[in-house]
């Protein structure tokens, strides 16, 4: 019989332990895949509430112009902020002389917003002003 040096047992264990994780490993995940957990955010779910609403009757009608002095309020009771003057924007909680300008001159600089959470990027309202009108505005 042979007798192994230290090094040659240390090798035994080493390549031994090695096995015997390997196959643990391999048989820990046979078989299950975990479940993925997907949170929606608080906006996101307020940008799916507002995005569908049915139009306002069957007949086409004209959109106003931003300088015109007609209501955006539809029937929904909601101030479309793509169309509301300054005196409509400033109906809403937050909203004064400079925000309302504000918005009308970043509406005309970078185009319609696409979803009310857009009017963030108008300088001076942040979340906490969106949170208080989220659900008086629209857009159209």
């Amino acid at each position: 019989m042979r007798k192994f040096s230290g090094i040659e047992w240390a090798s035994l264990v080493l390549c031994a332990l090695c096995v015997v994780c390997s196959v643990g490993w391999l048989s820990s995940g046979s078989g299950r895949v975990p479940a993925v957990r997907v949170e929606r955010h608080a906006i996101a779910a307020k940008i799916e509430d507002t995005a569908v609403e049915p139009p306002a009757s069957s007949t086409a009608q004209p959109e106003p112009s931003p300088s015109s002095a007609v209501p955006s309020a539809g029937m929904t009771g909601k101030i479309n902020i793509n169309t509301a003057g300054l005196e409509e924007l400033q109906t809403l909680p937050g909203i004064g002389e400079k925000r309302a300008q504000a918005i009308v001159d970043d509406r005309e600089a970078n185009g319609p917003f696409r979803i009310p959470e857009d009017l963030t990027r108008v300088s001076g309202i942040g979340e906490g002003i969106l949170a208080n009108i989220i659900d008086s505005i629209t857009v159209e």
